[in-house]
């Protein structure tokens, strides 16, 4: 059977692709090689609970149009995320709010607050940041940097602060209110059935391939359609030959504790680097369940490497310039189209990655 499409990869965007060209009469093929669709926003239930398997994804967007398209096929409940940060045995909240410098310096107003970081950024005498802890310290001052972004950012990047560049902090928000909720934008929520059936319902009416590795089969996958839509990594499907993209993975440690609330929120930060895991999920907060039993989900930063799960690009001058080399080779294809998070070599949010989708959608369709 010949296919108009196809889409390599089941997750969000080639799943919008596909609903989209579904809508225009175009026939679409989708190859996972994964044994479950949805991509990393893959959601298990169990007993109740929907876990996220591959790391806490909540929805925001203050795009109308893309939040009016994922209610299409999705209803979302009011959650709104307000994390939390745990350095030794103090709790702050997170953003850095009026809650965070309040439990910090036992103040109460916004120019206390003003006055005491503006006090300790002046001490510092920083006029141009060398590397990373500078940068941190010169936004934001020793309290807030100790505490709640050295150890946390040493193990997510997996070295010190003051080895790791300054532009990867550009800008660390700091805000004078007394307001937890983590995201500015207009809408924000977790679909009610999980994010698994999101997905399924983008792709009714697809013919979905599980278990299936398009690079390792990849001409008799290229026989099957005019045009394929690719949302892997871009390096590994021209065989890494000008190198290697860089990433960060995570480890995931998922447990079912027989109590019915362990941590009292869906997301905790550990910020001291002497704890290995950087946070703690229990997933039933993102629902507000009331079940018996609760499941978290210890999170752990590592290198990646040829193999692993790629999370997190790794943007730096060195990745920027490989990638612009790759997309080049990409830009020449006359039959595949580059797409996603992976095939971009671009950390996206949600719903710029639904956006993204539907503007190739325009164009393409």
């Amino acid at each position: 059977m010949k296919y108009d499409y196809l889409i390599v990869g089941a997750g969000l965007f080639g799943a919008v692709f596909a609903r989209e060209a579904a809508k225009r009469g175009r026939k679409c093929l989708v190859v996972e090689k994964r044994n479950h669709i949805a991509g990393n926003i893959y959601c298990e239930e169990i007993h109740g609970i929907q876990v996220h398997r591959y790391g806490a994804h909540i929805f925001h967007t203050s795009d109308k149009k893309v939040w009016e398209y994922v209610n299409e096929y999705a209803e979302f409940n009011h959650y709104i995320n307000s994390p939390i940060a745990r350095y030794r045995e103090e709790l702050y909240n997170l953003p850095f709010n009026m809650n965070t410098f309040s439990k910090m310096w036992g103040i109460a107003t916004p120019r206390e607050a003003r006055d005491i970081i503006a006090a300790q950024i002046a001490d510092l005498h920083i006029t141009q940041p060398k590397n990373l802890e500078e940068q941190a310290l010169s936004l934001v001052g020793r309290d807030v940097y100790e505490k709640l972004i050295k150890g946390y950012t040493e193990k997510q990047w997996g070295r010190d602060c003051k080895d790791l560049p300054a532009f990867i902090i550009r800008r660390l928000p700091l805000r004078f209110t007394y307001d937890n909720n983590y995201f500015n934008d207009r809408y924000q929520g977790i679909p009610m059935e999980g994010y698994t059936r999101l997905v399924e319902k983008l792709l009714e009416g697809t013919e979905v391939r599980l278990n299936t590795n398009y690079l390792e089969h990849r001409e008799e996958c290229n026989e099957l359609a005019d045009k394929i839509i690719y949302t892997g990594m871009i390096d590994q499907y021209y065989d890494y030959s000008l190198g290697v993209l860089e990433y960060r993975s995570v480890r995931f440690e998922t447990e079912e504790l027989e109590m019915e609330n362990y941590q009292g929120n869906a997301v905790v930060n550990y910020t001291e680097r002497e704890v290995p895991y950087t946070r703690i999920i229990e997933h039933k907060h993102f629902a507000f369940g009331t079940q018996p039993t609760t499941i978290i989900s210890r999170e752990y930063s590592r290198e990646w490497k040829r193999g692993d799960e790629p999370y997190y690009p790794v943007n730096n001058e060195k990745n920027d310039d490989l990638y612009a080399r790759y997309r080049a080779m990409a830009d020449r294809e006359e039959k595949v189209i580059f797409g996603g998070r992976l095939g971009s070599y671009k950390y996206y949010d949600m719903d710029k990655v639904i956006a993204a989708a539907l503007e190739l959608c325009g164009k393409e369709l």
